[in-house]
């Protein structure tokens, strides 16, 4: 089940503070940007740059996401592998705000997230 309409709203400003906080400047991001996905009850956020040898399209590399599990009431945190597979982030599997969540991807003390 999604988020109800406050709630969701409420995720998407502070999300979205944090990407902007993390966006490279305008004029890179053409080559590099940063966005965030909310699905369900999932929070991706994600980096996108042309591809390779196709410079006029684009891809998307995942860097980390998180899915807030109603029943415990808590924040699951997962990042991606090499085998581009979601796994739980063990150092720290999850949290009880979504706030925590994006204060460990952005120190990403175990360079998980952004390499």
């Amino acid at each position: 089940m999604a988020f109800d309409e406050f709630t969701l709203r409420r995720i998407e400003k502070i999300v979205h503070k944090f990407v902007e906080k993390r966006r490279p400047p305008a004029y890179m991001r053409k080559e590099l940007d940063l966005d965030v996905r909310i699905k369900d009850q999932s929070v991706e956020i994600f980096e996108i740059r042309p591809r390779w040898q196709h410079p006029e399209e684009t891809i998307e590399s995942q860097v980390a996401k998180t899915t807030y599990v109603k029943t415990q009431d808590v924040w699951k945190i997962y990042w991606m592998r090499q085998d581009l597979k979601w796994h739980s982030y063990e150092p720290l599997p999850e949290v009880q705000v979504i706030e925590e969540f994006l204060a460990e991807v952005d120190s990403d003390p175990h360079h998980c997230f952004w390499g």
